[in-house]
């Protein structure tokens, strides 16, 4: 499995050689008329995320991360958790955020981790627990933050246990 993961973290590094971010030459799949400036940025940045967490996938399972679920979400209850996996015996509840274009006039990734979204990342860290029958399981939240500056390689930061549980 080690060597899945590490072929496929090579594929997708290529792929992001010259960046995340998608082209504002790429069309959103849509049908009828193009969508407004502001729709296509939303598709735009919306492809963007969906890469940043395919490379954040591979590049923990180079890692070592065993995956269990992506992109969990329970019925009735606000917020996603983008990775969820194990880290030796522990279980990660990763977080992944991902900036792309001029990084200069954004702040970094990891600093969108808000008091608010702690909170819901942690109610849906509890529910996915007992969703999953792993009450007693040793977890912890990691954030996975990617910048991806236009014709370069994404620069990866993973924070290991970054947040404690909040209520």
């Amino acid at each position: 499995m080690a060597l899945l993961a590490r072929v496929m973290f090579g594929l997708v590094d290529f792929a992001a050689r010259r960046g995340l971010a998608a082209n504002s030459t790429e069309e959103p799949k849509t049908s009828g008329a193009p969508p407004p400036a502001q729709t296509e940025a939303k598709h735009r940045a919306r492809r963007t995320g969906i890469r940043g967490e395919t490379y954040a996938y591979w590049y923990l399972r180079r890692h070592g991360y065993t995956m269990i679920a992506r992109n969990y979400t329970a019925a009735g209850s606000k917020g996603e958790i983008d990775l969820v996996g194990y880290d030796g015996p522990v279980l990660a509840f990763v977080e992944v955020k991902t900036r792309a274009g001029d990084l200069e006039a954004q702040a970094k990734p990891e600093e969108s981790i808000t008091p608010a979204k702690r909170r819901v990342l942690s109610r849906m860290a509890l529910r996915f627990l007992n969703d999953w029958r792993l009450r007693q399981a040793q977890y912890r939240f990691d954030v996975l933050a990617l910048e991806s500056r236009p014709g370069e390689r994404p620069q990866v930061r993973l924070y290991k246990n970054a947040f404690p549980l909040e209520r």
